[in-house]
């Protein structure tokens, strides 16, 4: 009997590669997206279900993962793929737009995982893969929210590995450095109102490029590999780093005192 993963936020970007490696793979693949009638590519794929899910409508969760599991019968592997990036000046930025922020990249991964737990809890085995970034585990300007976000998204996977560990359930996080994709539709700015943080605010992306340009960036199709591995591999591993960038970050903060990481990323 084929394995089968769903895969959130499968019309684009990281979810779409992956799902496109796990089919090739020989798995079943529920591929979860907002607009599924407007997908060209997965739906001519064998062993592919396109269902709609919009990771913020708990009632799209549940008639998703209702239908996958009615043509699959198994829910083997749960990838969170779904998310964006709310960039720009914290103080901008209104309550809608720090609320939308935490409902898909927070509590939509919570409610999609809440409802698949109860199903890899009867079969006593099941993956579940949230994506996270280097973003989560290090901080930068323009980006707490996102920062915030994706911080959440890493301690509610270390807390849940422990919860559920006991019923034959893995909890991994991948956490890549920068990618070409589409990443919600692209990342979503603040428009800036706060005259004070103008020259600041431009002179952060080419301090932010000149850092890591001499490093290498992951594909799509790269992390899908890791990711494809952290549901292979069989080990007992909670964070995967793809990207020589988001090492280099992760390296910055974790290897550095905290006196000299701040100075670092101020530079």
């Amino acid at each position: 009997m084929k394995n089968t993963v769903l895969i959130t936020g499968a019309s684009s970007g990281l979810g779409k590669a992956s799902a496109k490696l796990f089919q090739q793979n020989g798995w079943n693949v529920i591929a979860a997206m907002r607009s599924p009638e407007n997908e060209t590519e997965l739906n001519l794929l064998e062993n592919v279900l396109l269902v709609k899910l919009d990771v913020i409508n708990p009632q799209q969760i549940q008639e998703a993962i209702t239908k996958g599991t009615e043509t699959f019968g198994s829910i083997d592997v749960l990838l969170n793929s779904a998310g964006y990036g709310l960039m720009g000046v914290f103080e901008s930025s209104n309550p809608e737009q720090i609320q939308k922020q935490f409902e898909v990249n927070v509590f939509g991964l919570m409610n999609v995982t809440k409802a698949v737990l109860p199903i890899m809890r009867t079969q006593k085995k099941g993956i579940i893969i949230n994506i996270s970034s280097f973003g989560g585990i290090t901080a930068g300007p323009f980006a707490s929210l996102y920062n915030s976000s994706k911080f959440a998204v890493e301690g509610f996977s270390e807390a849940l590995h422990f919860e559920v560990s006991a019923f034959g359930i893995d909890v991994k996080i991948v956490e890549p450095g920068s990618i070409a994709t589409n990443f919600r539709s692209g990342i979503e700015m603040v428009q800036n109102t706060i005259e004070e943080y103008n020259t600041e605010l431009a002179a952060f992306i080419p301090k932010f490029t000149k850092r890591t340009e001499h490093l290498s960036k992951a594909t799509a199709e790269e992390v899908a590999e890791t990711i494809f591995g952290a549901a292979t591999d069989q080990l007992s591993k909670l964070r995967y780093v793809i990207g020589e960038d988001a090492q280099f970050y992760i390296d910055l903060k974790n290897k550095n005192s905290e006196e000299d990481f701040l100075r670092l990323m101020q530079n």
